[in-house]
Order: structure tokens, then C-alpha cells, then sequence
């Protein structure tokens, strides 16, 4: 999309008071954007049903707040993707309530995706159980969906990106702002195997009265919603009501009863989500391919590709975690230098954080 297009949704997007239903009146009425802004407010009022008195006018192209927003953008090297557009992601566009306007970070996949969602306070066999199915998924091809929030979104992302399929994050807030900021290396690597997006425009903080919106777009974007584990206070049920609206599917893992990290998954299964205690179950039941025939082995990572100091570093990590300063000790390099190259690992795939700062060697390995 041309450049000028992009700033012209920008600007209509932070025009005060138009909002995504303002938008799709006013394109229904004008056509394109460009239109839009040229028009009049009587006329918007006139044609398109906008109450004037509650609109502002669209920020100049000058104005701080939309340079700031275009500077994050670009900074970001994000695209502005509209309802009206070729590549705006099909099956977000059959929900009653779409996006107007998606900010893209990546390159949104167009295949079969499968939603995994639930607590960021998980236990460890919850984040285990959607890490796995992620990994499964990724591996048959299928795109992994997520909000990049702690605990199950983090598991799932993870998981996803360590199989050759693709994971879309979808945001509370702008696109240019990582929450939480301990993802920052998680958020890198989605956006070289998937995509970030949004319907808030950068610089737009993650304040909580987005996520239930935001979870809309999660469901929206799948062929179905898998709860790995969710307390009964987790917005992931939010997620689950959202996707039975849009006609989506809802997976469900079992727990004890005792448990209460997974009581909304119990809930969700009295109320006739699918039983799921693997990823196999949702392959089945979407009918991809049949275990393990399908499964696609990512290629192995080309060592000739690093330097000889970053080889270095990555002979030495193995499935134990070790810590940064060994690594330093062990390889004679100097503890920034180990921070710059396990950074560089962590994005090629060949290494994974641990907490503690230590390390293991990646799924790309």
C-alpha cells in the first residue's frame, strides 16, 4: 500500500471521536480515506451519520500526535492493513464487529489457525501442555494465536516459533509497545514467524479495558480456541464466549478438581467444550492430516552462518542451562560480549532463555 494511503488511515483512525464504526460509515459513504478527510463535517454528518459536534478534526500531518504514531510505525517497519484490503486475514472478516484498521508488524499467515489462550498465572503443566500443543500445531503447518501476555500466551508463542509453522500475537496496546517488557525476545521472533497486530494505534498504551476487545480478534483470527488451563476469573473465558459468538470451536484440557488453576477449563467442559488432552485431539477434530505422517522437521540451522566468536558461545550450550558468566569463563569473551551473541542466538532459534539468566540450546538447533 502506498505510503500516502497508510497516513491517510492514520490520520482518520486518530481523527477524535470517529472510532471503528466512524470509519467503516465514513468509507461506506466516501469510498477511501482520502475522500474522507477531504470532506466536510456537515457532510460527514450528512452522508455517513457522524454527529459533527462529537468529531474532532483529523490531526495534520505535522502534528505531534501524528507524527509520533507514524514515527512508531515506520520505526516498527508496520503496515496499516484495512478491512477493504486483498490481504486483511479472511476469517477475522467474517465476525459482526471486525477491525477497521489493522497495524501489522511480520506478515499475517493465511492458513488454518487454532487459537491457544488462558491464565498468566499458570501452573507449570499448564504452560508445559501449551507449549507442546503449539509445538504440534507449528509443526503440521498450523498458525498458533496468542496475546504475548505472561504464563499461557508466552508458552504458546514459544512453543509455536520452536516448530516451522508461523504465530500471530495480538496486542492490547500499540504495536511498538512489548508487554510484558520480558518478552521483548519472544516478541522479535514472532514477528520473523508470524506477525504482530493490533487495532490500536502505536503509542497506544495496554490499558485493561482493551484486552476484552482484543480477545475478540484472537477468536476471530482462529478455526477454534484451545483453553490450556484458566482459573474462573481469566479473561480467557472472555476469549471462549467470544468464539462461541463467531461460531468458533472451544477445546477445553481436563484438571482435578482440586485445582484451582484449572477450574474455568472445568467450567468450560460442563458447558460442552471440546475434551483436549493433546494437540492430536484438535488435529482430529479439524481433520489435518494424520499423526505423525504430516509432521514437518524444521531444517536444521546452518552453523557456517555464525562467527566464529558466536559458534563459540553456542558449542558450549547444551539442554543443561548454564549460566551467562560461565558462558563468559568458558568461551574467554567478555560478558557483554556473551549478552550481544546470546541475543543473537535466541533470535536465530539456537538458544533459549532460562530463568536465573541461564541458557539452553534452541529448538532450531
Amino acid at each position: 500500500m502506498a505510503t500516502q494511503q497508510q497516513k491517510d488511515w492514520l490520520r482518520l483512525h486518530l481523527t477524535q471521536g470517529v472510532g471503528r464504526a466512524g470509519i467503516i460509515k465514513l468509507i461506506e459513504a466516501f469510498g477511501d480515506a482520502n475522500t474522507a478527510l477531504n470532506k466536510s463535517r456537515q457532510d460527514w454528518q450528512r452522508y455517513a451519520g457522524l454527529k459533527s459536534l462529537r468529531i474532532g478534526s483529523p490531526p495534520v500531518e505535522e502534528s505531534k500526535q501524528f507524527t509520533s504514531a507514524w514515527d512508531k510505525l515506520t520505526e516498527h517497519q508496520g503496515q496499516i492493513v484495512s478491512l477493504w484490503d486483498d490481504h486483511y486475514p479472511n476469517q477475522l472478516r467474517t465476525i459482526h464487529d471486525p477491525p477497521a484498521l489493522l497495524y501489522v508488524c511480520g506478515t499475517i499467515p493465511n492458513n488454518i489457525s487454532i487459537a491457544i489462550v488462558g491464565s498468566r498465572k499458570a501452573s507449570a503443566e499448564g504452560k508445559r501442555l501449551a507449549n507442546e500443543t503449539a509445538t504440534t500445531l507449528s509443526n503440521y503447518g498450523v498458525t498458533v494465536v496468542s496475546g504475548l501476555a505472561r504464563g499461557i500466551d508466552t508458552a504458546a508463542h514459544t512453543g509455536a516459533v520452536a516448530g516451522p509453522g508461523s504465530t500471530i500475537a495480538v496486542l492490547g496496546g500499540g504495536i511498538d509497545i512489548i508487554y510484558p517488557p520480558e518478552n521483548r525476545t519472544l516478541y522479535e521472533q514472532i514477528k520473523h514467524h508470524g506477525a504482530i497486530i493490533s487495532e490500536y494505534p502505536p503509542g497506544t498504551e495496554p490499558l485493561p479495558g482493551h484486552f476484552p476487545a482484543r480477545n475478540r480478534i484472537i477468536s476471530g483470527l482462529s478455526h477454534g480456541v484451545f483453553i490450556a488451563e484458566a482459573t474462573l476469573d481469566s479473561g480467557s473465558l472472555i476469549t471462549a464466549d467470544f468464539a462461541l459468538e463467531q461460531g468458533r470451536d472451544v477445546y477445553a484440557a481436563p484438571g482435578s478438581v482440586f485445582n484451582k488453576y484449572c477450574q474455568g477449563n472445568l467450567q468450560l467442559l460442563k458447558q460442552g467444550a471440546i475434551l483436549t488432552t493433546e494437540a492430536e485431539d484438535i488435529l482430529n477434530f479439524c481433520h489435518i492430516g494424520t499423526y505423525p505422517q504430516h509432521i514437518k522437521q524444521p531444517p536444521k540451522y546452518d552453523q557456517s552462518k555464525l562467527s566464529a566468536e558466536q559458534n563459540k558461545v553456542f558449542d558450549l550450550l547444551h539442554a543443561t542451562p548454564l549460566h551467562l558468566d560461565h558462558l563468559a569463563q568458558e568461551s574467554g569473551l567478555t560478558a557483554m560480549e556473551v549478552s550481544a551473541i546470546v541475543l543473537h542466538l535466541e533470535l536465530e532459534g539456537l538458544a533459549s532463555s532460562q530463568p536465573g539468566g541461564r541458557y539452553i540450546r534452541g529448538s532450531a538447533a
